[in-house]
């Protein structure tokens, strides 16, 4: 007789772990938050932290690392305002010599007086290099300083750094203690008018109708959004100047040239037939 063997069962597969109720939402919400956490680095031009805000009091020693005048002289936040009467006005513009930046360093030219009346002290702020800036000072009559930050160390730090590599035009201003009085982006009249409204009746008239009078259209202009994000931007040529009066008094004068030449060439030749 045969002896039949009996097979050996199968051994049972291990259960799966439990799955956790709460894994997959917080997940979904560790992604969330890091996007997050992009479009507000993004928002702010920067992924360092958050700009100053205004009633803030800040530590001015160290503050925005060491920056240039554009006469070459290394400074910083803290030796402006210790050099000031009543505290320094910081106003940030993308380009120098571009439309918009021209206009609001005109704006700024143009009304020095009463807004250094109270003892702030007043400084343009950009990216640009002491010779691009001296060249801008020099040509538009600054009264002013420019300021060159070429790493954008203090212009992050007040929060007008614009990714990737621009600068958002704004004002800033902070008084001898510290305090932060402005910090806000804005056209290039509407920077003028956050210093003249700090300034108030304690100050000297700023003349509002002339800011009021600037065009801001070229702020929104293809143009001036690639100077703000720091893309290079082609120099502008600038516009013929007749010398020697107008282009319709010279076209003028060549048409009177072209008919005196007309009437010698007539007269040598009535000269030139002989005599009958």
């Amino acid at each position: 007789m045969v002896e039949l063997r009996k097979r050996k069962a199968p051994a049972e597969a291990a259960p799966a772990p439990p799955i956790k109720k709460n894994a997959g939402k917080a997940a979904a919400s560790k992604t969330k938050d890091s996007g997050a956490d992009k479009k507000t680095a993004a928002a702010n031009g920067s992924s360092s932290k958050p700009a100053v805000a205004v009633g803030n009091t800040i530590t001015l020693d160290g503050f925005g690392g060491e920056i240039e005048t554009n006469d070459g002289e290394k400074t910083t936040l803290k030796m402006l305002v210790e050099a000031s009467k009543g505290g320094v006005v910081l106003f940030t513009y993308p380009k120098a010599s571009t439309p918009g930046c021209t206009t609001q360093a005109c704006l700024f030219r143009d009304q020095f007086t009463p807004l250094t009346s109270t003892g702030f002290a007043i400084y343009g702020l950009s990216r640009d290099s002491p010779k691009s800036n001296t060249t801008f000072k020099t040509k538009q009559n600054l009264p002013y300083t420019l300021l060159c930050d070429p790493a954008a160390t203090l212009i992050s730090a007040i929060g007008f750094k614009k990714a990737p590599s621009g600068t958002t035009r704004g004002v800033f201003v902070v008084d001898k203690e510290g305090k932060v009085l402005a910090a806000e982006a804005g056209g290039p009249a509407a920077t003028v008018e956050v210093v003249s409204k700090l300034i108030g009746e304690g100050g000297a008239a700023v003349d509002t109708t002339a800011i009021e009078k600037v065009d801001d259209a070229a702020e929104g202009s293809k143009v001036e959004q690639e100077v703000e994000e720091g893309k290079p931007v082609p120099e502008t040529a600038e516009p013929a100047t007749e010398t020697n009066g107008t282009a319709e008094e010279k076209m003028e004068d060549e048409a009177q040239a072209e008919v005196a030449a007309d009437v010698a060439d007539s007269a040598k030749m009535i000269d030139d037939i002989p005599p009958v």
